[in-house]
């Protein structure tokens, strides 16, 4: 059997399936959320909440850190960068080693990282060990980006994927949040100690969630693959449909693929990769990281007192987060990232406008809060849609080049956020107004991007997606 008719064949079944509404079935089946399934996604999207307070932390952080071991502007954006970098490496053995040993033991690695970068930064007497300790921080959270959206995506049901998948993001913006309430009323010390104990709570759930079902049937525990879908989807559910469905298009990708790195770089992956690597790049290049990131530096140039708009901040991204989950099955994927990457962009410019109006000396008493406004919205929407990106890549790479394809994408979303997040204090020093007129300018190109390539992936199967990618 060749390519296309192996293909053909796994989209007509899926058609059939439509016409002769075997769905009414599906959609049963999808609908059963149990409670190993939700703990199991609780316990894994948990590793989010340190890669929140890991990405927070240079922010809430960087005013005790200067003052008590002197570091320079130079010194601290290395620190702050030193995250994003270190998760390049992550990103580049996170695909390999969650194929060759499996989610979970890949979690375990990645929880070791984050304690060991937390570790150091806390008996940090400094530059060298802070620098050291983001690293780890960053290797973990390089592979915390790509391992946590996949897994979730594997074990959940097509209905609630999207949000499930998503739900990860809420823990992000809930570390984020409480790094920044925190950093104003505790030291720097503290505010890592506090960072590093859901570490552990973490270590402890891993022992009792399931390993991903489609990485077990990928790699033939066929056996152990159906006992893990049955108790995820609950004991008097009907698997067969799933579980037949699962087995087949892994079957179908096997005799497709050769097995070889270079083979998602072949025409047939070309489009999936396209929109997974354009669409974390430009979410990168809106700068949302980056204020994230330094947000304290941004209030200092333009005026506004430091604790009131980190805890404006942290106040309005967890509610956002929330509700960008709750409608991502509901509106779907690209309605949602469309109208982040609008926010972002409206936010940016609103920014740019306050500082043009600063250095104009026109309206001085507004520039503050315009500022602060404009963070807000920029950040709000990038909180509502921050987890799409990663579902998008979830669904659209297929199984057989999942690990190495989703390593490429997630190493060079890293790499532009390292160059965004160590260029940005130096960007803000050259022109505060420009800094942000262009990030308002690469929002644009998003929804842009969002509209013409993006393909809606809601209430499909990963199988069904699969399958479509490849013609």
């Amino acid at each position: 059997m060749d390519r296309e008719s192996m293909v053909e064949g796994l989209l007509k079944k899926q058609i059939t399936k439509n016409d002769t509404k075997i769905n009414d079935k599906d959609d049963i089946m999808g609908s059963s959320v149990t409670p190993l399934l939700l703990f199991s996604t609780f316990v894994a999207i948990s590793a989010s909440f340190t890669f929140g307070c890991a990405t927070g932390y240079s922010s809430a952080a960087q005013a005790g850190i200067v003052a008590d071991l002197g570091l320079s502007t130079a010194q601290y954006s290395i620190f702050g960068s030193m995250l994003t970098f270190g998760s390049m490496f992550g990103a580049i053995a996170s695909g390999k080693l969650a194929d060759l040993i499996g989610r979970k033991p890949t979690m375990l690695l990645m929880d070791i990282f984050f304690i060991i970068g937390w570790s150091a930064i806390i008996f940090a007497e400094g530059a060298w060990y802070l620098h050291l300790g983001r690293l780890s921080l960053g290797f973990g959270s390089g592979i915390q980006s790509y391992l946590t959206p996949v897994y979730v995506a594997e074990i959940t049901p097509k209905n609630i994927r999207g949000g499930f998948s998503a739900a990860h993001q809420i823990l992000v913006c809930v570390g984020v949040s409480m790094t920044f309430f925190l950093g104003n009323v505790i030291s720097w010390r503290t505010l890592a100690v506090i960072g590093a104990l859901p570490c552990l709570l973490h270590v402890s759930g891993l022992f009792f969630i399931q390993e991903s079902p489609r990485w077990l049937a990928k790699i033939g525990q066929v056996k152990q693959f159906e006992d893990t879908l049955q108790r995820l989807r609950g004991l008097d559910a009907d698997i067969s449909e799933e579980a037949t469905e699962i087995l087949d298009s892994i079957e179908t990708l096997r005799q497709l693929s050769r097995s070889r790195f270079v083979e998602m770089f072949e025409k047939k992956y070309a489009f999936s990769l396209i929109v997974v690597i354009g669409t974390l790049v430009i979410v990168t290049l809106s700068g949302s990281m980056a204020i994230v990131f330094y947000a304290s530096s941004i209030f200092i140039v333009s005026g506004s007192p430091i604790s009131f708009g980190t805890t404006a901040i942290a106040i309005i991204q967890i509610p956002v987060s929330a509700l960008g989950v709750l409608i991502l099955d509901r509106s779907g994927r690209r309605p949602v990232q469309m109208a982040s990457f609008i926010g972002a962009g409206l936010g940016s410019f609103l920014v740019g406008s306050a500082f043009i109006l600063q250095d104009l000396n026109q309206w001085k008493e507004l520039t503050s809060a315009l500022v602060l406004m404009g963070v807000m919205v920029n950040l709000s929407s990038f909180a509502m849609g921050a987890a799409v990106p990663w579902v998008i890549m979830s669904e659209l790479l297929p199984l057989n080049i999942k690990g190495s394809a989703g390593s490429l994408a997630t190493f060079i979303y890293m790499f532009v956020s390292w160059i965004v997040s160590y260029i940005f204090n130096f960007l803000l020093e050259w022109s505060p107004s420009g800094t942000f007129f262009i990030f308002a300018s690469f929002s644009g190109l998003g929804v842009l991007f969002v509209a013409k390539l993006v393909p809606e992936t809601k209430g499909r199967t990963l199988e069904e997606i699969e399958a479509s990618m490849l013609i």
